[in-house]
């Protein structure tokens, strides 16, 4: 847990300048900024932001994509002890509209939407005309506010419950001060935005991609000598598929840690990465962005619990519930339920949703079991929710896209198993009876209406119903129905997962 030697989140770039004046602290393709490089153009940024009204507590917006102007303007946000609420540069219109609304940030830093609210463009220079030295010490009830779909499909924002303060000298997941980081992820997602940004609040050096690509994440890591770097799957898989005479010419020395996290990583792919760099290397992390629990497991601890993804971290109790509420013996599937140190409602609170507790207990709605030694093992990640590359996908939001469509009567919309994904978005359309629509017409009507990621990848066409009486749609019979047994990589059969 955090130590009381803190430091407000503003003046992190400047703390770890005095510290260590010529430390980097960002390479981003030619651009390389010390930290008191990335300090000045920080309090640049912050002193543009307050001309334009930016107050503390505010809501700030931030729509850019991966990139040092990114970094910057993080940092500028906390320097004026406001809150940076971050969401993708490439959203659909009505999904950030929708979020905009929930939000109502003070300022909005991306390609203007056409909702009349105040904003800064991207390229925008004007931060260059203002003054780089430092300003007065802010801190933020919130440091971070992100963004997920809701499981009705409308989004819903997570805010942070703590402060904007940070002790320099502690690592979060093992990172350790002035490690060389990679970071392969969108920063518009909960876990590469909180480990990058931890990473740089004890003076590491990050490495960042801006755009995965597996060749070259191996190459970066060698070149940089890279220490900490956290991946999704997807990310595992398509370095895996580089095949063994290009992963042979890696031995990735420098690196001391991989954390692959946000999405469930098949077992084989698993074995393989510990075959390759050895189970001391290879970690996994499992938690909620509301920070309501969490656990960790090394390769180590893994091969002796296969599947597990550890047990709870300090500061969490976790509790297995059956549909009555009673407590589940070991090795019982039921709902996953978590306590943080402080209680219910101590970690977070959502705008635009609710929160499923029982008592002081909360659920993500994942379902699972813990062992005798108290092992946590996951048997689906949400009963709906689809996990494609790492990123939650809510069926229902793709559902109400595709029936805006005049010649939809119905669908349904189920994650399918794909090894690339993890899961793709399979669309079940039951057209208007005589409408004649095929898979071209019905995703060019969803593109600008859902952003790419949540695009059907496969769509089916059927005649039958697809809601009862109610109106219920039963997702998980549907997919069953869809599912065979495949082929294992390691030989024999096994249920398609």
């Amino acid at each position: 847990m955090m130590s009381a030697n803190t430091v407000p989140l503003g003046l992190i770039p400047a703390y770890h300048a005095l510290h260590a004046p010529q430390r980097t602290a960002l390479i981003c393709g030619d651009v390389r900024l010390t930290y008191e490089e990335l300090d000045a153009r920080a309090n640049q940024r912050a002193r543009l932001l307050k001309a334009r009204g930016v107050v503390h507590n505010d809501f700030v917006t931030v729509a850019l994509p991966n990139g040092d102007a990114f970094y910057e303007t993080i940092f500028a946000i906390w320097k004026l002890g406001a809150t940076p609420n971050v969401v993708s540069a490439a959203l659909a219109k009505p999904e950030l509209e929708a979020i905009l609304d929930l939000v109502r940030p003070r300022i909005f830093i991306g390609e203007p939407p056409a909702t009349g609210l105040p904003c800064i463009a991207p390229g925008n220079a004007q931060h260059l005309a203002y003054a780089s030295d430092a300003l007065p010490e802010a801190v933020a009830r919130h440091w971070k506010a992100m963004t997920s779909g809701g499981s009705t499909g409308r989004p819903k924002v997570i805010v942070d419950a703590m402060p904007s303060r940070w002790n320099p000298n502690e690592g979060f997941l093992l990172q350790k001060p002035y490690d060389i980081i990679l970071n392969p992820g969108p920063l518009y997602h909960n876990a590469p935005f909180h480990c990058i940004t931890m990473a740089l609040f004890v003076g590491a050096t990050i490495i960042e991609m801006q755009r995965f690509d597996p060749l070259r994440a191996l190459e970066l890591i060698e070149a940089h000598e890279v220490n900490w770097v956290t991946m999704v799957p997807t990310m595992m898989h398509r370095i895996w598929r580089l095949g063994p005479d290009v992963l042979s010419r890696f031995t990735l020395p420098s690196l001391r840690l991989m954390l692959h996290m946000a999405a469930p990583c098949s077992p084989w792919l698993k074995e393989a990465w510990i075959g390759w760099l050895g189970s001391d290397r290879i970690w996994e992390y499992y938690g909620t962005t509301e920070a309501t629990g969490s656990t960790m497991i090394s390769g180590t601890d893994w091969l002796a619990h296969k599947g597990s993804v550890g047990r709870p971290r300090e500061g969490y109790a976790l509790k297995i519930l059956d549909g009555e509420g009673r407590e589940c013996p070991p090795n019982v599937v039921g709902e996953v339920f978590w306590k943080p140190e402080g209680g219910a409602g101590s970690t977070y609170h959502y705008i635009g949703s609710s929160a499923k507790r029982m008592g002081e207990w909360e659920t993500p709605g994942d379902l699972g079991c813990v062992d005798e030694e108290g092992y946590l093992y996951l048997s689906d990640r949400r009963n709906d929710l689809i996990i494609s590359g790492g990123s939650n996908i809510y069926p229902a939001e793709v559902e109400a896209a595709i029936e805006a469509h005049p010649l939809v009567r119905s669908c349904a919309v189920i994650g399918l198993p794909d090894e690339e994904w993890g899961a793709r978005v399979h669309a079940i359309v039951q057209p208007v009876a005589g409408a004649t629509l095929d898979e071209a017409g019905l995703l060019a009507f969803l593109s600008d209406k859902l952003t790419r990621y949540k695009l059907p990848k496969s769509v089916e066409f059927s005649s039958a119903p697809l809601r009862d009486e109610a109106g219920k749609v039963r997702r998980a019979a549907l997919r069953a129905t869809r599912l065979e047994p495949k082929e294992s990589p390691r030989g024999g059969s096994e249920p398609a997962r």
